[in-house]
């Protein structure tokens, strides 16, 4: 449900709060967000303890970066495929399928796990259960435009993309919480992937509830005039006709580059704070508390995000909200070479802030200034682009990173990157295509 007007959400940014109650399909969606990044909070951190801070396995950087490519690769690797499905069936039907499919995968994980197999064998179905997801996640992104007025589109997705990121925190915090209750073995990291299985299942049941259609696509989803042939390379060209759409959005490709950018840092800095926690603060006591309360800072400033980004995008519009966000990230990522522990606490909360108002500017560039028929497409571009980034920079951390983390000049190299994304987003944002080309006042 769009309507015409302005990208100017200051005057819809309050009555966005009651917008939920008195639209039922964006609560339900609201509901299904939260349920679905609740099950990917357990699942990965549930994951994430069994493999990499178990004292019994191997933590050196080319296996954290191994573990962290195989629960984030498919998410490149589906989505393409994903988007372009989206744009195709009833993305009410989409979550329920991809909900129980991904139920079922989380279960056969959670059986593999344990069993005691090696981490190749969890991994392959780790692979799977991230493709699932993939469907979930984009549809979320894609569907909302169809249950919120355009005037409070920017106001609503700060708010119901960061409450997602907050449930996926939550259900994070859930896995360790019940890694205490269960055990540490692998028994009990399987107990924990039970429970993401019943969460999963509950978000196919709520989206049982929307009507047919309600969250589009705009255009006939029945098939009955395409040739199959045709369908399969629509689908196979899906990533394309995602970075083409991108492309032709000069406000999406700004920010874009500068979530790509950000992804990269954040890459990263992910590497050195396992090392640090794990081995070099407090002679190697903090472990998985010290990078918690990191990323409890991250999420925090993430938070802080959803207030502040409506308000920073109708005060000085997108173009400068997303570059006044890379400035900030590229002075706070020169903090991080002092390598103080308070430090980067208080820098993963400022980068946590800077990182998710740029994708919430980002977001509302991809709702607001791309077709509905392609906007399943470039959402799974940029799930491409944010996993692609952020693996491979993890996969070069791991390389030049020392076994206790210590890296300054890894971390330079970062601000580095936000500077040079600067320049970047400015000169794109000067293309011609979209209001926010010509000024700051969208």
């Amino acid at each position: 449900m769009t309507t015409s007007g302005t990208d100017a959400p200051a005057a819809a940014a309050k009555p966005a709060w009651r917008t939920f109650r008195d639209l039922p399909d964006l609560l339900r969606l609201l509901g299904v967000r939260l349920l679905s990044q609740y099950a990917e909070g357990l699942f990965q951190a549930g994951l994430g303890t069994a493999i990499v801070f178990n004292p019994e396995r191997n933590a050196t950087p080319a296996a954290i970066a191994t573990g962290l490519a195989v629960l984030l690769l498919p998410y490149s690797v589906i989505g393409p495929f994903a988007g372009a499905l989206l744009d195709r069936w009833d993305r009410r039907r989409v979550f329920i399928v991809a909900n129980l499919v991904r139920a079922l995968l989380i279960a056969a994980c959670a059986g593999v796990l344990a069993s005691g197999a090696g981490e190749t064998a969890i991994f392959v179905v780790a692979l799977a259960v991230g493709g699932a997801g993939r469907f979930v996640a984009s549809g979320l992104s894609a569907a909302l435009p169809h249950v919120v007025d355009r005037p409070q589109l920017v106001a609503i997705n700060s708010l119901t993309t960061t409450m997602g990121a907050g449930a996926t925190a939550v259900g994070a915090s859930t896995a360790v919480g019940l890694r205490a209750i269960f055990g540490s073995d692998d028994g009990g990291g399987a107990c924990v992937l039970a429970v993401a299985v019943l969460v999963a299942v509950l978000g196919a049941a709520l989206s049982t509830r929307f009507p047919v259609g309600v969250l589009g696509p705009d255009h006939d989803v029945s098939g009955k005039h395409e040739k199959p042939a045709t369908a399969l390379s629509d689908v196979a060209a899906g990533l394309a006709h995602g970075a083409l759409a991108a492309w032709r959005a000069p406000s999406v490709t700004a920010a874009l580059t500068g979530m790509g950018a950000h992804r990269t840092v954040f890459g990263f800095n992910t590497m050195m704070l396992l090392l640090l926690t794990r081995h070099h603060f407090t002679d190697g006591t903090l472990g998985l508390a010290g990078f918690g309360s990191m990323a409890g800072a991250t999420a925090l400033g993430m938070f802080v995000a959803a207030v502040f980004t409506p308000f920073a995008v109708a005060r000085w519009g997108r173009r400068n909200t997303v570059v006044g966000a890379l400035v900030v990230a590229c002075l706070t990522q020169l903090t991080v070479l002092s390598l103080n522990f308070v430090m980067l606490v208080v820098a993963a909360a400022v980068l946590g802030l800077a990182g998710q108002v740029v994708k919430l500017s980002g977001d509302a560039a991809m709702q607001l200034d791309v077709p509905d028929e392609r906007r399943g497409q470039v959402f799974a571009f940029q799930d491409a682009l944010f996993n692609v980034t952020f693996v491979g920079a993890v996969a070069f951390a791991a390389a030049v990173v020392p076994f206790d983390g210590v890296c300054r000049p890894l971390a330079a190299f970062g601000a580095l990157l936000y500077a040079v994304a600067v320049g970047v987003v400015v000169l794109l944002y000067r293309r011609t295509g979209t209001a926010e080309a010509a000024g700051a006042s969208n």
